[in-house]
């Protein structure tokens, strides 16, 4: 972990020269740039930055004027609080059921608790940072957890669902059919389709049911295939 994990930084003059070389150095300490230039040179570093694996937005504005120093301190605040918001209810949501359903489970020496993490959480590519990064924390914390209920009699497994039709991924769709490119959703995985809500439903009734019993601590995709090899990075539909 770099020494500037989870730190939101703003960037100015990072174009050229020691602004790019303090973006490419920061962004490898871990930190979340907003990065600003009134050159469009500043798309170049987000590149160099992006490709390195860094979390980068790169705004073209004068470091001179109010009305703009105004706007990309405001939209550092934003993304700062987006990455709160997100991690809030996909990470931390779970965390506060588990703490309050365990007490009950273990008195009673069985249980099942099932989340639901993602397949973004698995592997890069499959979405934003925020959002990989906290169904990333899901899958961990079902694999400490598990460790944590040693003996108690109470399982707890994750679904990881690939690319589902439901009201979360609804613009993919839309976009796909504005472009008359409805064939091509679900293409890169082995059964050639999306997902239907149903068919993880019934990977949580399995995790969920004695017939689960030695199942434990797993993260398990419901994706077609797509993890298999995760061949979707950089090619949207």
């Amino acid at each position: 972990m770099g020494r500037l994990a989870g730190k939101s930084v703003v960037i100015t003059g990072a174009g050229s020269g020691i602004g790019r070389a303090a973006a490419k150095l920061f962004a490898k300490e871990g930190a979340k740039l907003i990065i600003v230039d009134r050159s469009d040179s500043i798309h170049e570093t987000a590149k160099l930055v992006s490709d390195a694996g860094g979390t980068v937005q790169a705004v073209n504005a004068d470091a001179g004027s109010e009305s703009d120093v105004k706007a990309f301190i405001d939209k550092a605040v934003a993304t700062y609080e987006q990455w709160q918001e997100i991690l809030r209810i996909n990470l931390i949501g779970p965390f506060l059921a588990i703490k309050h359903a365990m007490p009950h489970m273990i008195k009673q020496g069985h249980g099942s608790i099932v989340l639901t993490a993602s397949v973004a959480g698995l592997k890069s590519g499959a979405s934003g940072h925020p959002y990989a990064s906290s169904k990333a924390g899901v899958i961990s914390l079902v694999q400490t957890t598990a460790y944590s209920l040693s003996g108690t009699g109470v399982r707890i497994n994750a679904v990881c669902p690939g690319l589902i039709e439901t009201g979360m991924t609804k613009p993919v769709f839309d976009r796909a059919k504005q472009r008359g490119t409805e064939d091509k959703i679900g293409q890169l995985n082995p059964l050639k389709r999306a997902g239907q809500p149903h068919e993880l439903a019934a990977m949580g009734l399995f995790l969920a049911s004695d017939e689960a019993s030695y199942v434990n601590g797993q993260a398990i995709p419901v994706d077609g295939g797509l993890t298999a090899s995760m061949p979707y990075a950089g090619k949207p539909i």
